[in-house]
């Protein structure tokens, strides 16, 4: 395809692509669908090669979040039986974090859901990273923790933080429809204030909300714009006791031609594959990893993911390779724009790039304890149910979603611990 030569031309030159040839990938067909996984893993292989890097999610602070979100399970008013419980203690969420850590992550990503941190609140937290930071040597740590006031970040920043979470996770002009608590500037804002106190950015999106394919290339080109180090894709998790309970919309075929079309229009960035990749993509998974470089190891904030040991093992059999704490994650030219600014090796300037997912209720959106990744914005989930075929009624389901082949399970299910703990 003409398209997709295009594409893999542009992608080696990191050139914009037009938004008619982004379209144009989501508008492939399944039949088109193996030709374009393998443009866009020439255009993965040259920047990253085979190398995966592996995040894990500790959840600081579960549930009660007065914000809106309709996709998240921790929402206001949410109705959604999850774990709810106040701040760990930085003793315990770093033993949280040595949990992925020994499972190779090389990023722990700090979650909290609210609104955004009071002074207190990144008190707590620095004093997180520094115990975590303590007890593994060369760990990166990013921070997510909703809307950041002025100070905020170079305050995270000071007690040893390397990247910061806030997703955008729709376009501008939809943001209204998912959340009315806070606003898509206030969302670009805090990854700007991140980009400004020399921590790595990452922001991603959510899809399978029900929004259009315009819809996705204009927050992925807004994530372009903002140029964060890292770009989180979620897929919209539909959990009971949600808004979006009954949005089923995604198939194993449509998730990858998204991941494909955010790999073309952000060619040198880390791509994250987050919440919701084993209820979407499914025995797909591996296909995935030719377009994404990076994961979630474990759970996610109140759902739980796919075995750790099984993401090894299909990394290992897909013929890829977990990336060592020694490597730097980006291309050199990106790490050369950061200026000695990001401990993550990340550029911070304002050229290409896209942005991950970890994230407070209140727009963190990345991904508790050991196996738990984020929600509502780092990994995209947006509640808690027990089953996913009770999420969906086979008469509201879309046609090509199957929403009866995967069980969502909350966080917690099976254990002593209970919903409210």
């Amino acid at each position: 395809m003409d398209l997709l030569n295009t594409l893999v031309d542009k992608g080696l030159r990191r050139e914009l692509p037009t938004r008619e040839e982004a379209l144009a990938v989501l508008a492939t067909s399944d039949d088109e669908l193996l030709d374009v996984v393998a443009a866009a893993g020439k255009v993965r292989r040259h920047w990253f090669g085979r190398r995966v890097k592996l995040n894990y999610l500790v959840n600081l602070k579960s549930g009660l979040c007065p914000e809106d979100c309709s996709y998240c399970s921790q929402r206001l008013g949410s109705k959604a039986d999850i774990l709810k419980y106040t701040w760990l203690k930085p003793e315990d969420a770093s033993k949280a974090a040595a949990a992925g850590i020994a499972g190779g992550a090389k990023r722990v990503c700090l979650v909290a859901s609210g609104r955004g941190p009071t002074d207190r609140d990144v008190d707590r937290v620095s004093k997180t990273i520094e115990a975590i930071k303590e007890d593994n040597e060369g760990v990166e740590v990013c921070a997510c923790l909703g809307l950041l006031s002025d100070g905020q970040a170079e305050r995270l920043r000071s007690a040893g933080a390397d990247a910061y979470n806030h997703n955008l996770n729709t376009s501008e002009a939809t943001y209204g429809e998912i959340t009315t608590t806070h606003t898509y500037e206030d969302r670009v804002d805090t990854v700007r204030k991140a980009h400004e106190a020399g921590l790595s950015a990452c922001s991603g999106l959510i899809a399978g909300m029900g929004e259009s394919d315009e819809d996705l290339v204009d927050v992925v080109f807004a994530l372009r714009e903002l140029d964060p180090d890292s770009v989180p894709v979620n897929f919209l998790i539909p959990f009971e006791g949600t808004p979006l309970a009954k949005e089923w919309n995604l198939t194993p075929q449509r998730a990858l031609r998204i991941l494909a079309m955010v790999r073309f229009v952000c060619p040198d960035v880390e791509v994250r594959l987050a919440g919701g990749r084993e209820v979407h993509l499914r025995t797909l998974q591996p296909l995935a990893l030719h377009l994404a470089n990076s994961i979630f190891l474990g759970d996610y904030l109140t759902s739980e993911g796919q075995a750790g040991k099984a993401d090894l093992e299909m990394i290992a059999d897909a013929g890829f390779e977990v990336e060592g704490a020694g490597t730097t994650t980006l291309p050199e030219h990106r790490v050369d724009a950061a200026a000695g600014g990001c401990g993550t090796g990340g550029g911070c300037g304002p050229e290409s790039g896209s942005g991950g997912v970890c994230g407070s209720a209140a727009g963190a959106g990345e991904p508790v304890a050991a196996g738990a990744v984020a929600e509502g914005d780092a990994p995209s989930e947006a509640g808690a149910a027990a089953g996913a075929g009770a999420a969906a009624e086979a008469d509201v389901a879309v046609p090509g979603a199957r929403p009866d082949l995967v069980a969502v399970r909350r966080r917690g299910a099976g254990t002593d611990l209970a919903p409210n703990a």
